[in-house]
């Protein structure tokens, strides 16, 4: 029976033991050889012979031999007495050293090397904690009774803008990878009340940036009978809070290896208004948008008045926000909307949306658009659908901030971007 490399501390001294994963490190010293073997839950330490013939560094590998107590060795067990048997061809020499303690190579190293250069401890370790964010998101919204959804990626029309779809040929017609499930969650709601959905989304935006994927993970949520967006905001404080918790329950160790500093998830999140955050960061009271260097300087006033990693910037422009949104009842300039800041960054998009079907008809003509082109989205509102709202996590946002990378290409294994395509 096979043994996992961290198990080997809970074996009894003398116990036979097979490892099964890949040569990690060797080192030949004169009376003695040391094999490393790497598995999905860390690395154990094999003794051989001095001489031993060891298959090279990433080579699959089967090793049987005994427990034995060895302070100096991982959790204090190596395995002696020891067989290595290849369970491949002898593996090729990697793009860089995976067993040493950092994974030291630029971007597009890493990027064009991907399938071999995740195997690095602490590379892998951001996916790790991605995972685990996964499972706290979806435990903490089955616990608020969500019902978890799947939605189509491939859609009839553009959810936002016509100007960022990728445009695919359908049976000879035109169709768009969906740019988020937006449409079909606010049905959803019609039916389930609370629904969330993960799965990829798909942005024909040409951004070059450090922050910006053409296809990214989006971590989904709608919800029925609110009274505005501050109910949404409060459901979000406790996904957060669910998220940061999954990751400290099943990757912690990740966590580690990978550097992620974890946040603490205030009871209430602070809020600022759109128009006093652009006061407070000296930028023009017609300004449409926040920058990048507004948000920073959000995130830094955040922490400084507040002690908060986060901060939600409610009440953004009408004018910038999508047909759906619900308008601030008492100035309609403004939405109930908002975008949660996280170190700085944006990292969530959410709020309130209309729910009646003559105020999706007049926010549509206003816009220069046909209702009868939406005939097939707006027959849920036609039937009854309640106040409703809800919002968007950038699952590789919230992973390169914890981790601090300083490019989102850096957290999710294989990147689409303006540039690349494979592997």
């Amino acid at each position: 029976m096979r043994s996992l490399c961290t198990s080997l501390p809970i074996l009894a001294p003398g116990s036979p033991v097979t490892l099964e994963g890949w040569v990690h490190r060797r080192r030949e010293l004169a009376r003695v050889t040391f094999l490393v073997v790497r598995d999905r839950s860390g690395l154990a330490q094999v003794v051989l012979p001095a001489g031993s013939v060891v298959p090279p560094e990433e080579t699959a590998v089967r090793v049987t031999g005994t427990a034995t107590a060895n302070a100096q060795a991982p959790g204090g067990v190596e395995v002696t007495e020891a067989v290595v048997e290849a369970l491949t061809d002898p593996a090729a020499t990697p793009p860089a050293e995976l067993w040493r303690p950092q994974l030291d190579v630029q971007l597009p190293t890493l990027l064009d090397h991907a399938p071999v250069l995740w195997r690095h401890p602490a590379q892998r370790a951001r996916w790790e904690v991605a995972a685990a964010s996964l499972r706290g998101f979806r435990s903490s919204l089955d616990d608020l009774g969500f019902t978890e959804i799947a939605t189509p990626k491939l859609v009839d029309s553009a959810t936002e803008s016509g100007s960022t779809v990728f445009e695919v040929d359908y049976f000879g017609r035109p169709a768009y990878l969906a740019q988020s499930p937006q449409l079909y969650k606010q049905q959803l709601v019609g039916v389930f009340e609370r629904v969330y959905e993960v799965g990829p989304v798909f942005r024909a935006e040409p951004h070059d940036t450090v922050r910006h994927l053409a296809e990214y993970r989006s971590l989904d949520v709608e919800l029925g009978f609110v009274r505005d967006h501050r109910d949404v905001l409060a459901v979000l404080r406790e996904v957060l809070a669910g998220m940061v918790a999954g990751i400290g329950s099943y990757a912690a160790e990740a966590a580690s290896r990978a550097g992620a500093r974890l946040p603490v998830v205030p009871a209430e999140i602070p809020v600022v208004h759109f128009a006093d955050a652009l006061a407070l960061v000296g930028a023009p009271e017609d300004e449409p948008d926040l920058a990048p260097e507004h948000e920073r300087a959000l995130g830094a006033w955040a922490l400084e008045e507040h002690g908060s990693d986060f901060l939600a910037v409610e009440g953004y422009p009408m004018a910038k926000r999508p047909f759906y949104t619900h308008p601030q009842p008492d100035d309609a300039r403004w939405s109930n909307s908002f975008d949660l800041l996280f170190r700085g960054l944006e990292l969530v998009t959410g709020g309130q949306r209309l729910h009646r079907a003559g105020d999706y008809e007049t926010a549509l003509r206003a816009r220069g658009e046909d209702p009868a082109a939406h005939a097939a989205y707006l027959q849920a509102f036609r039937h009854g659908m309640p106040p409703h709202g809800g919002f968007a996590i950038g699952l590789e946002r919230w992973v390169g901030r914890l981790v601090e990378a300083a490019n989102v290409r850096e957290v999710t294994p294989f990147p689409r971007d303006l540039h690349r395509l494979s592997p």
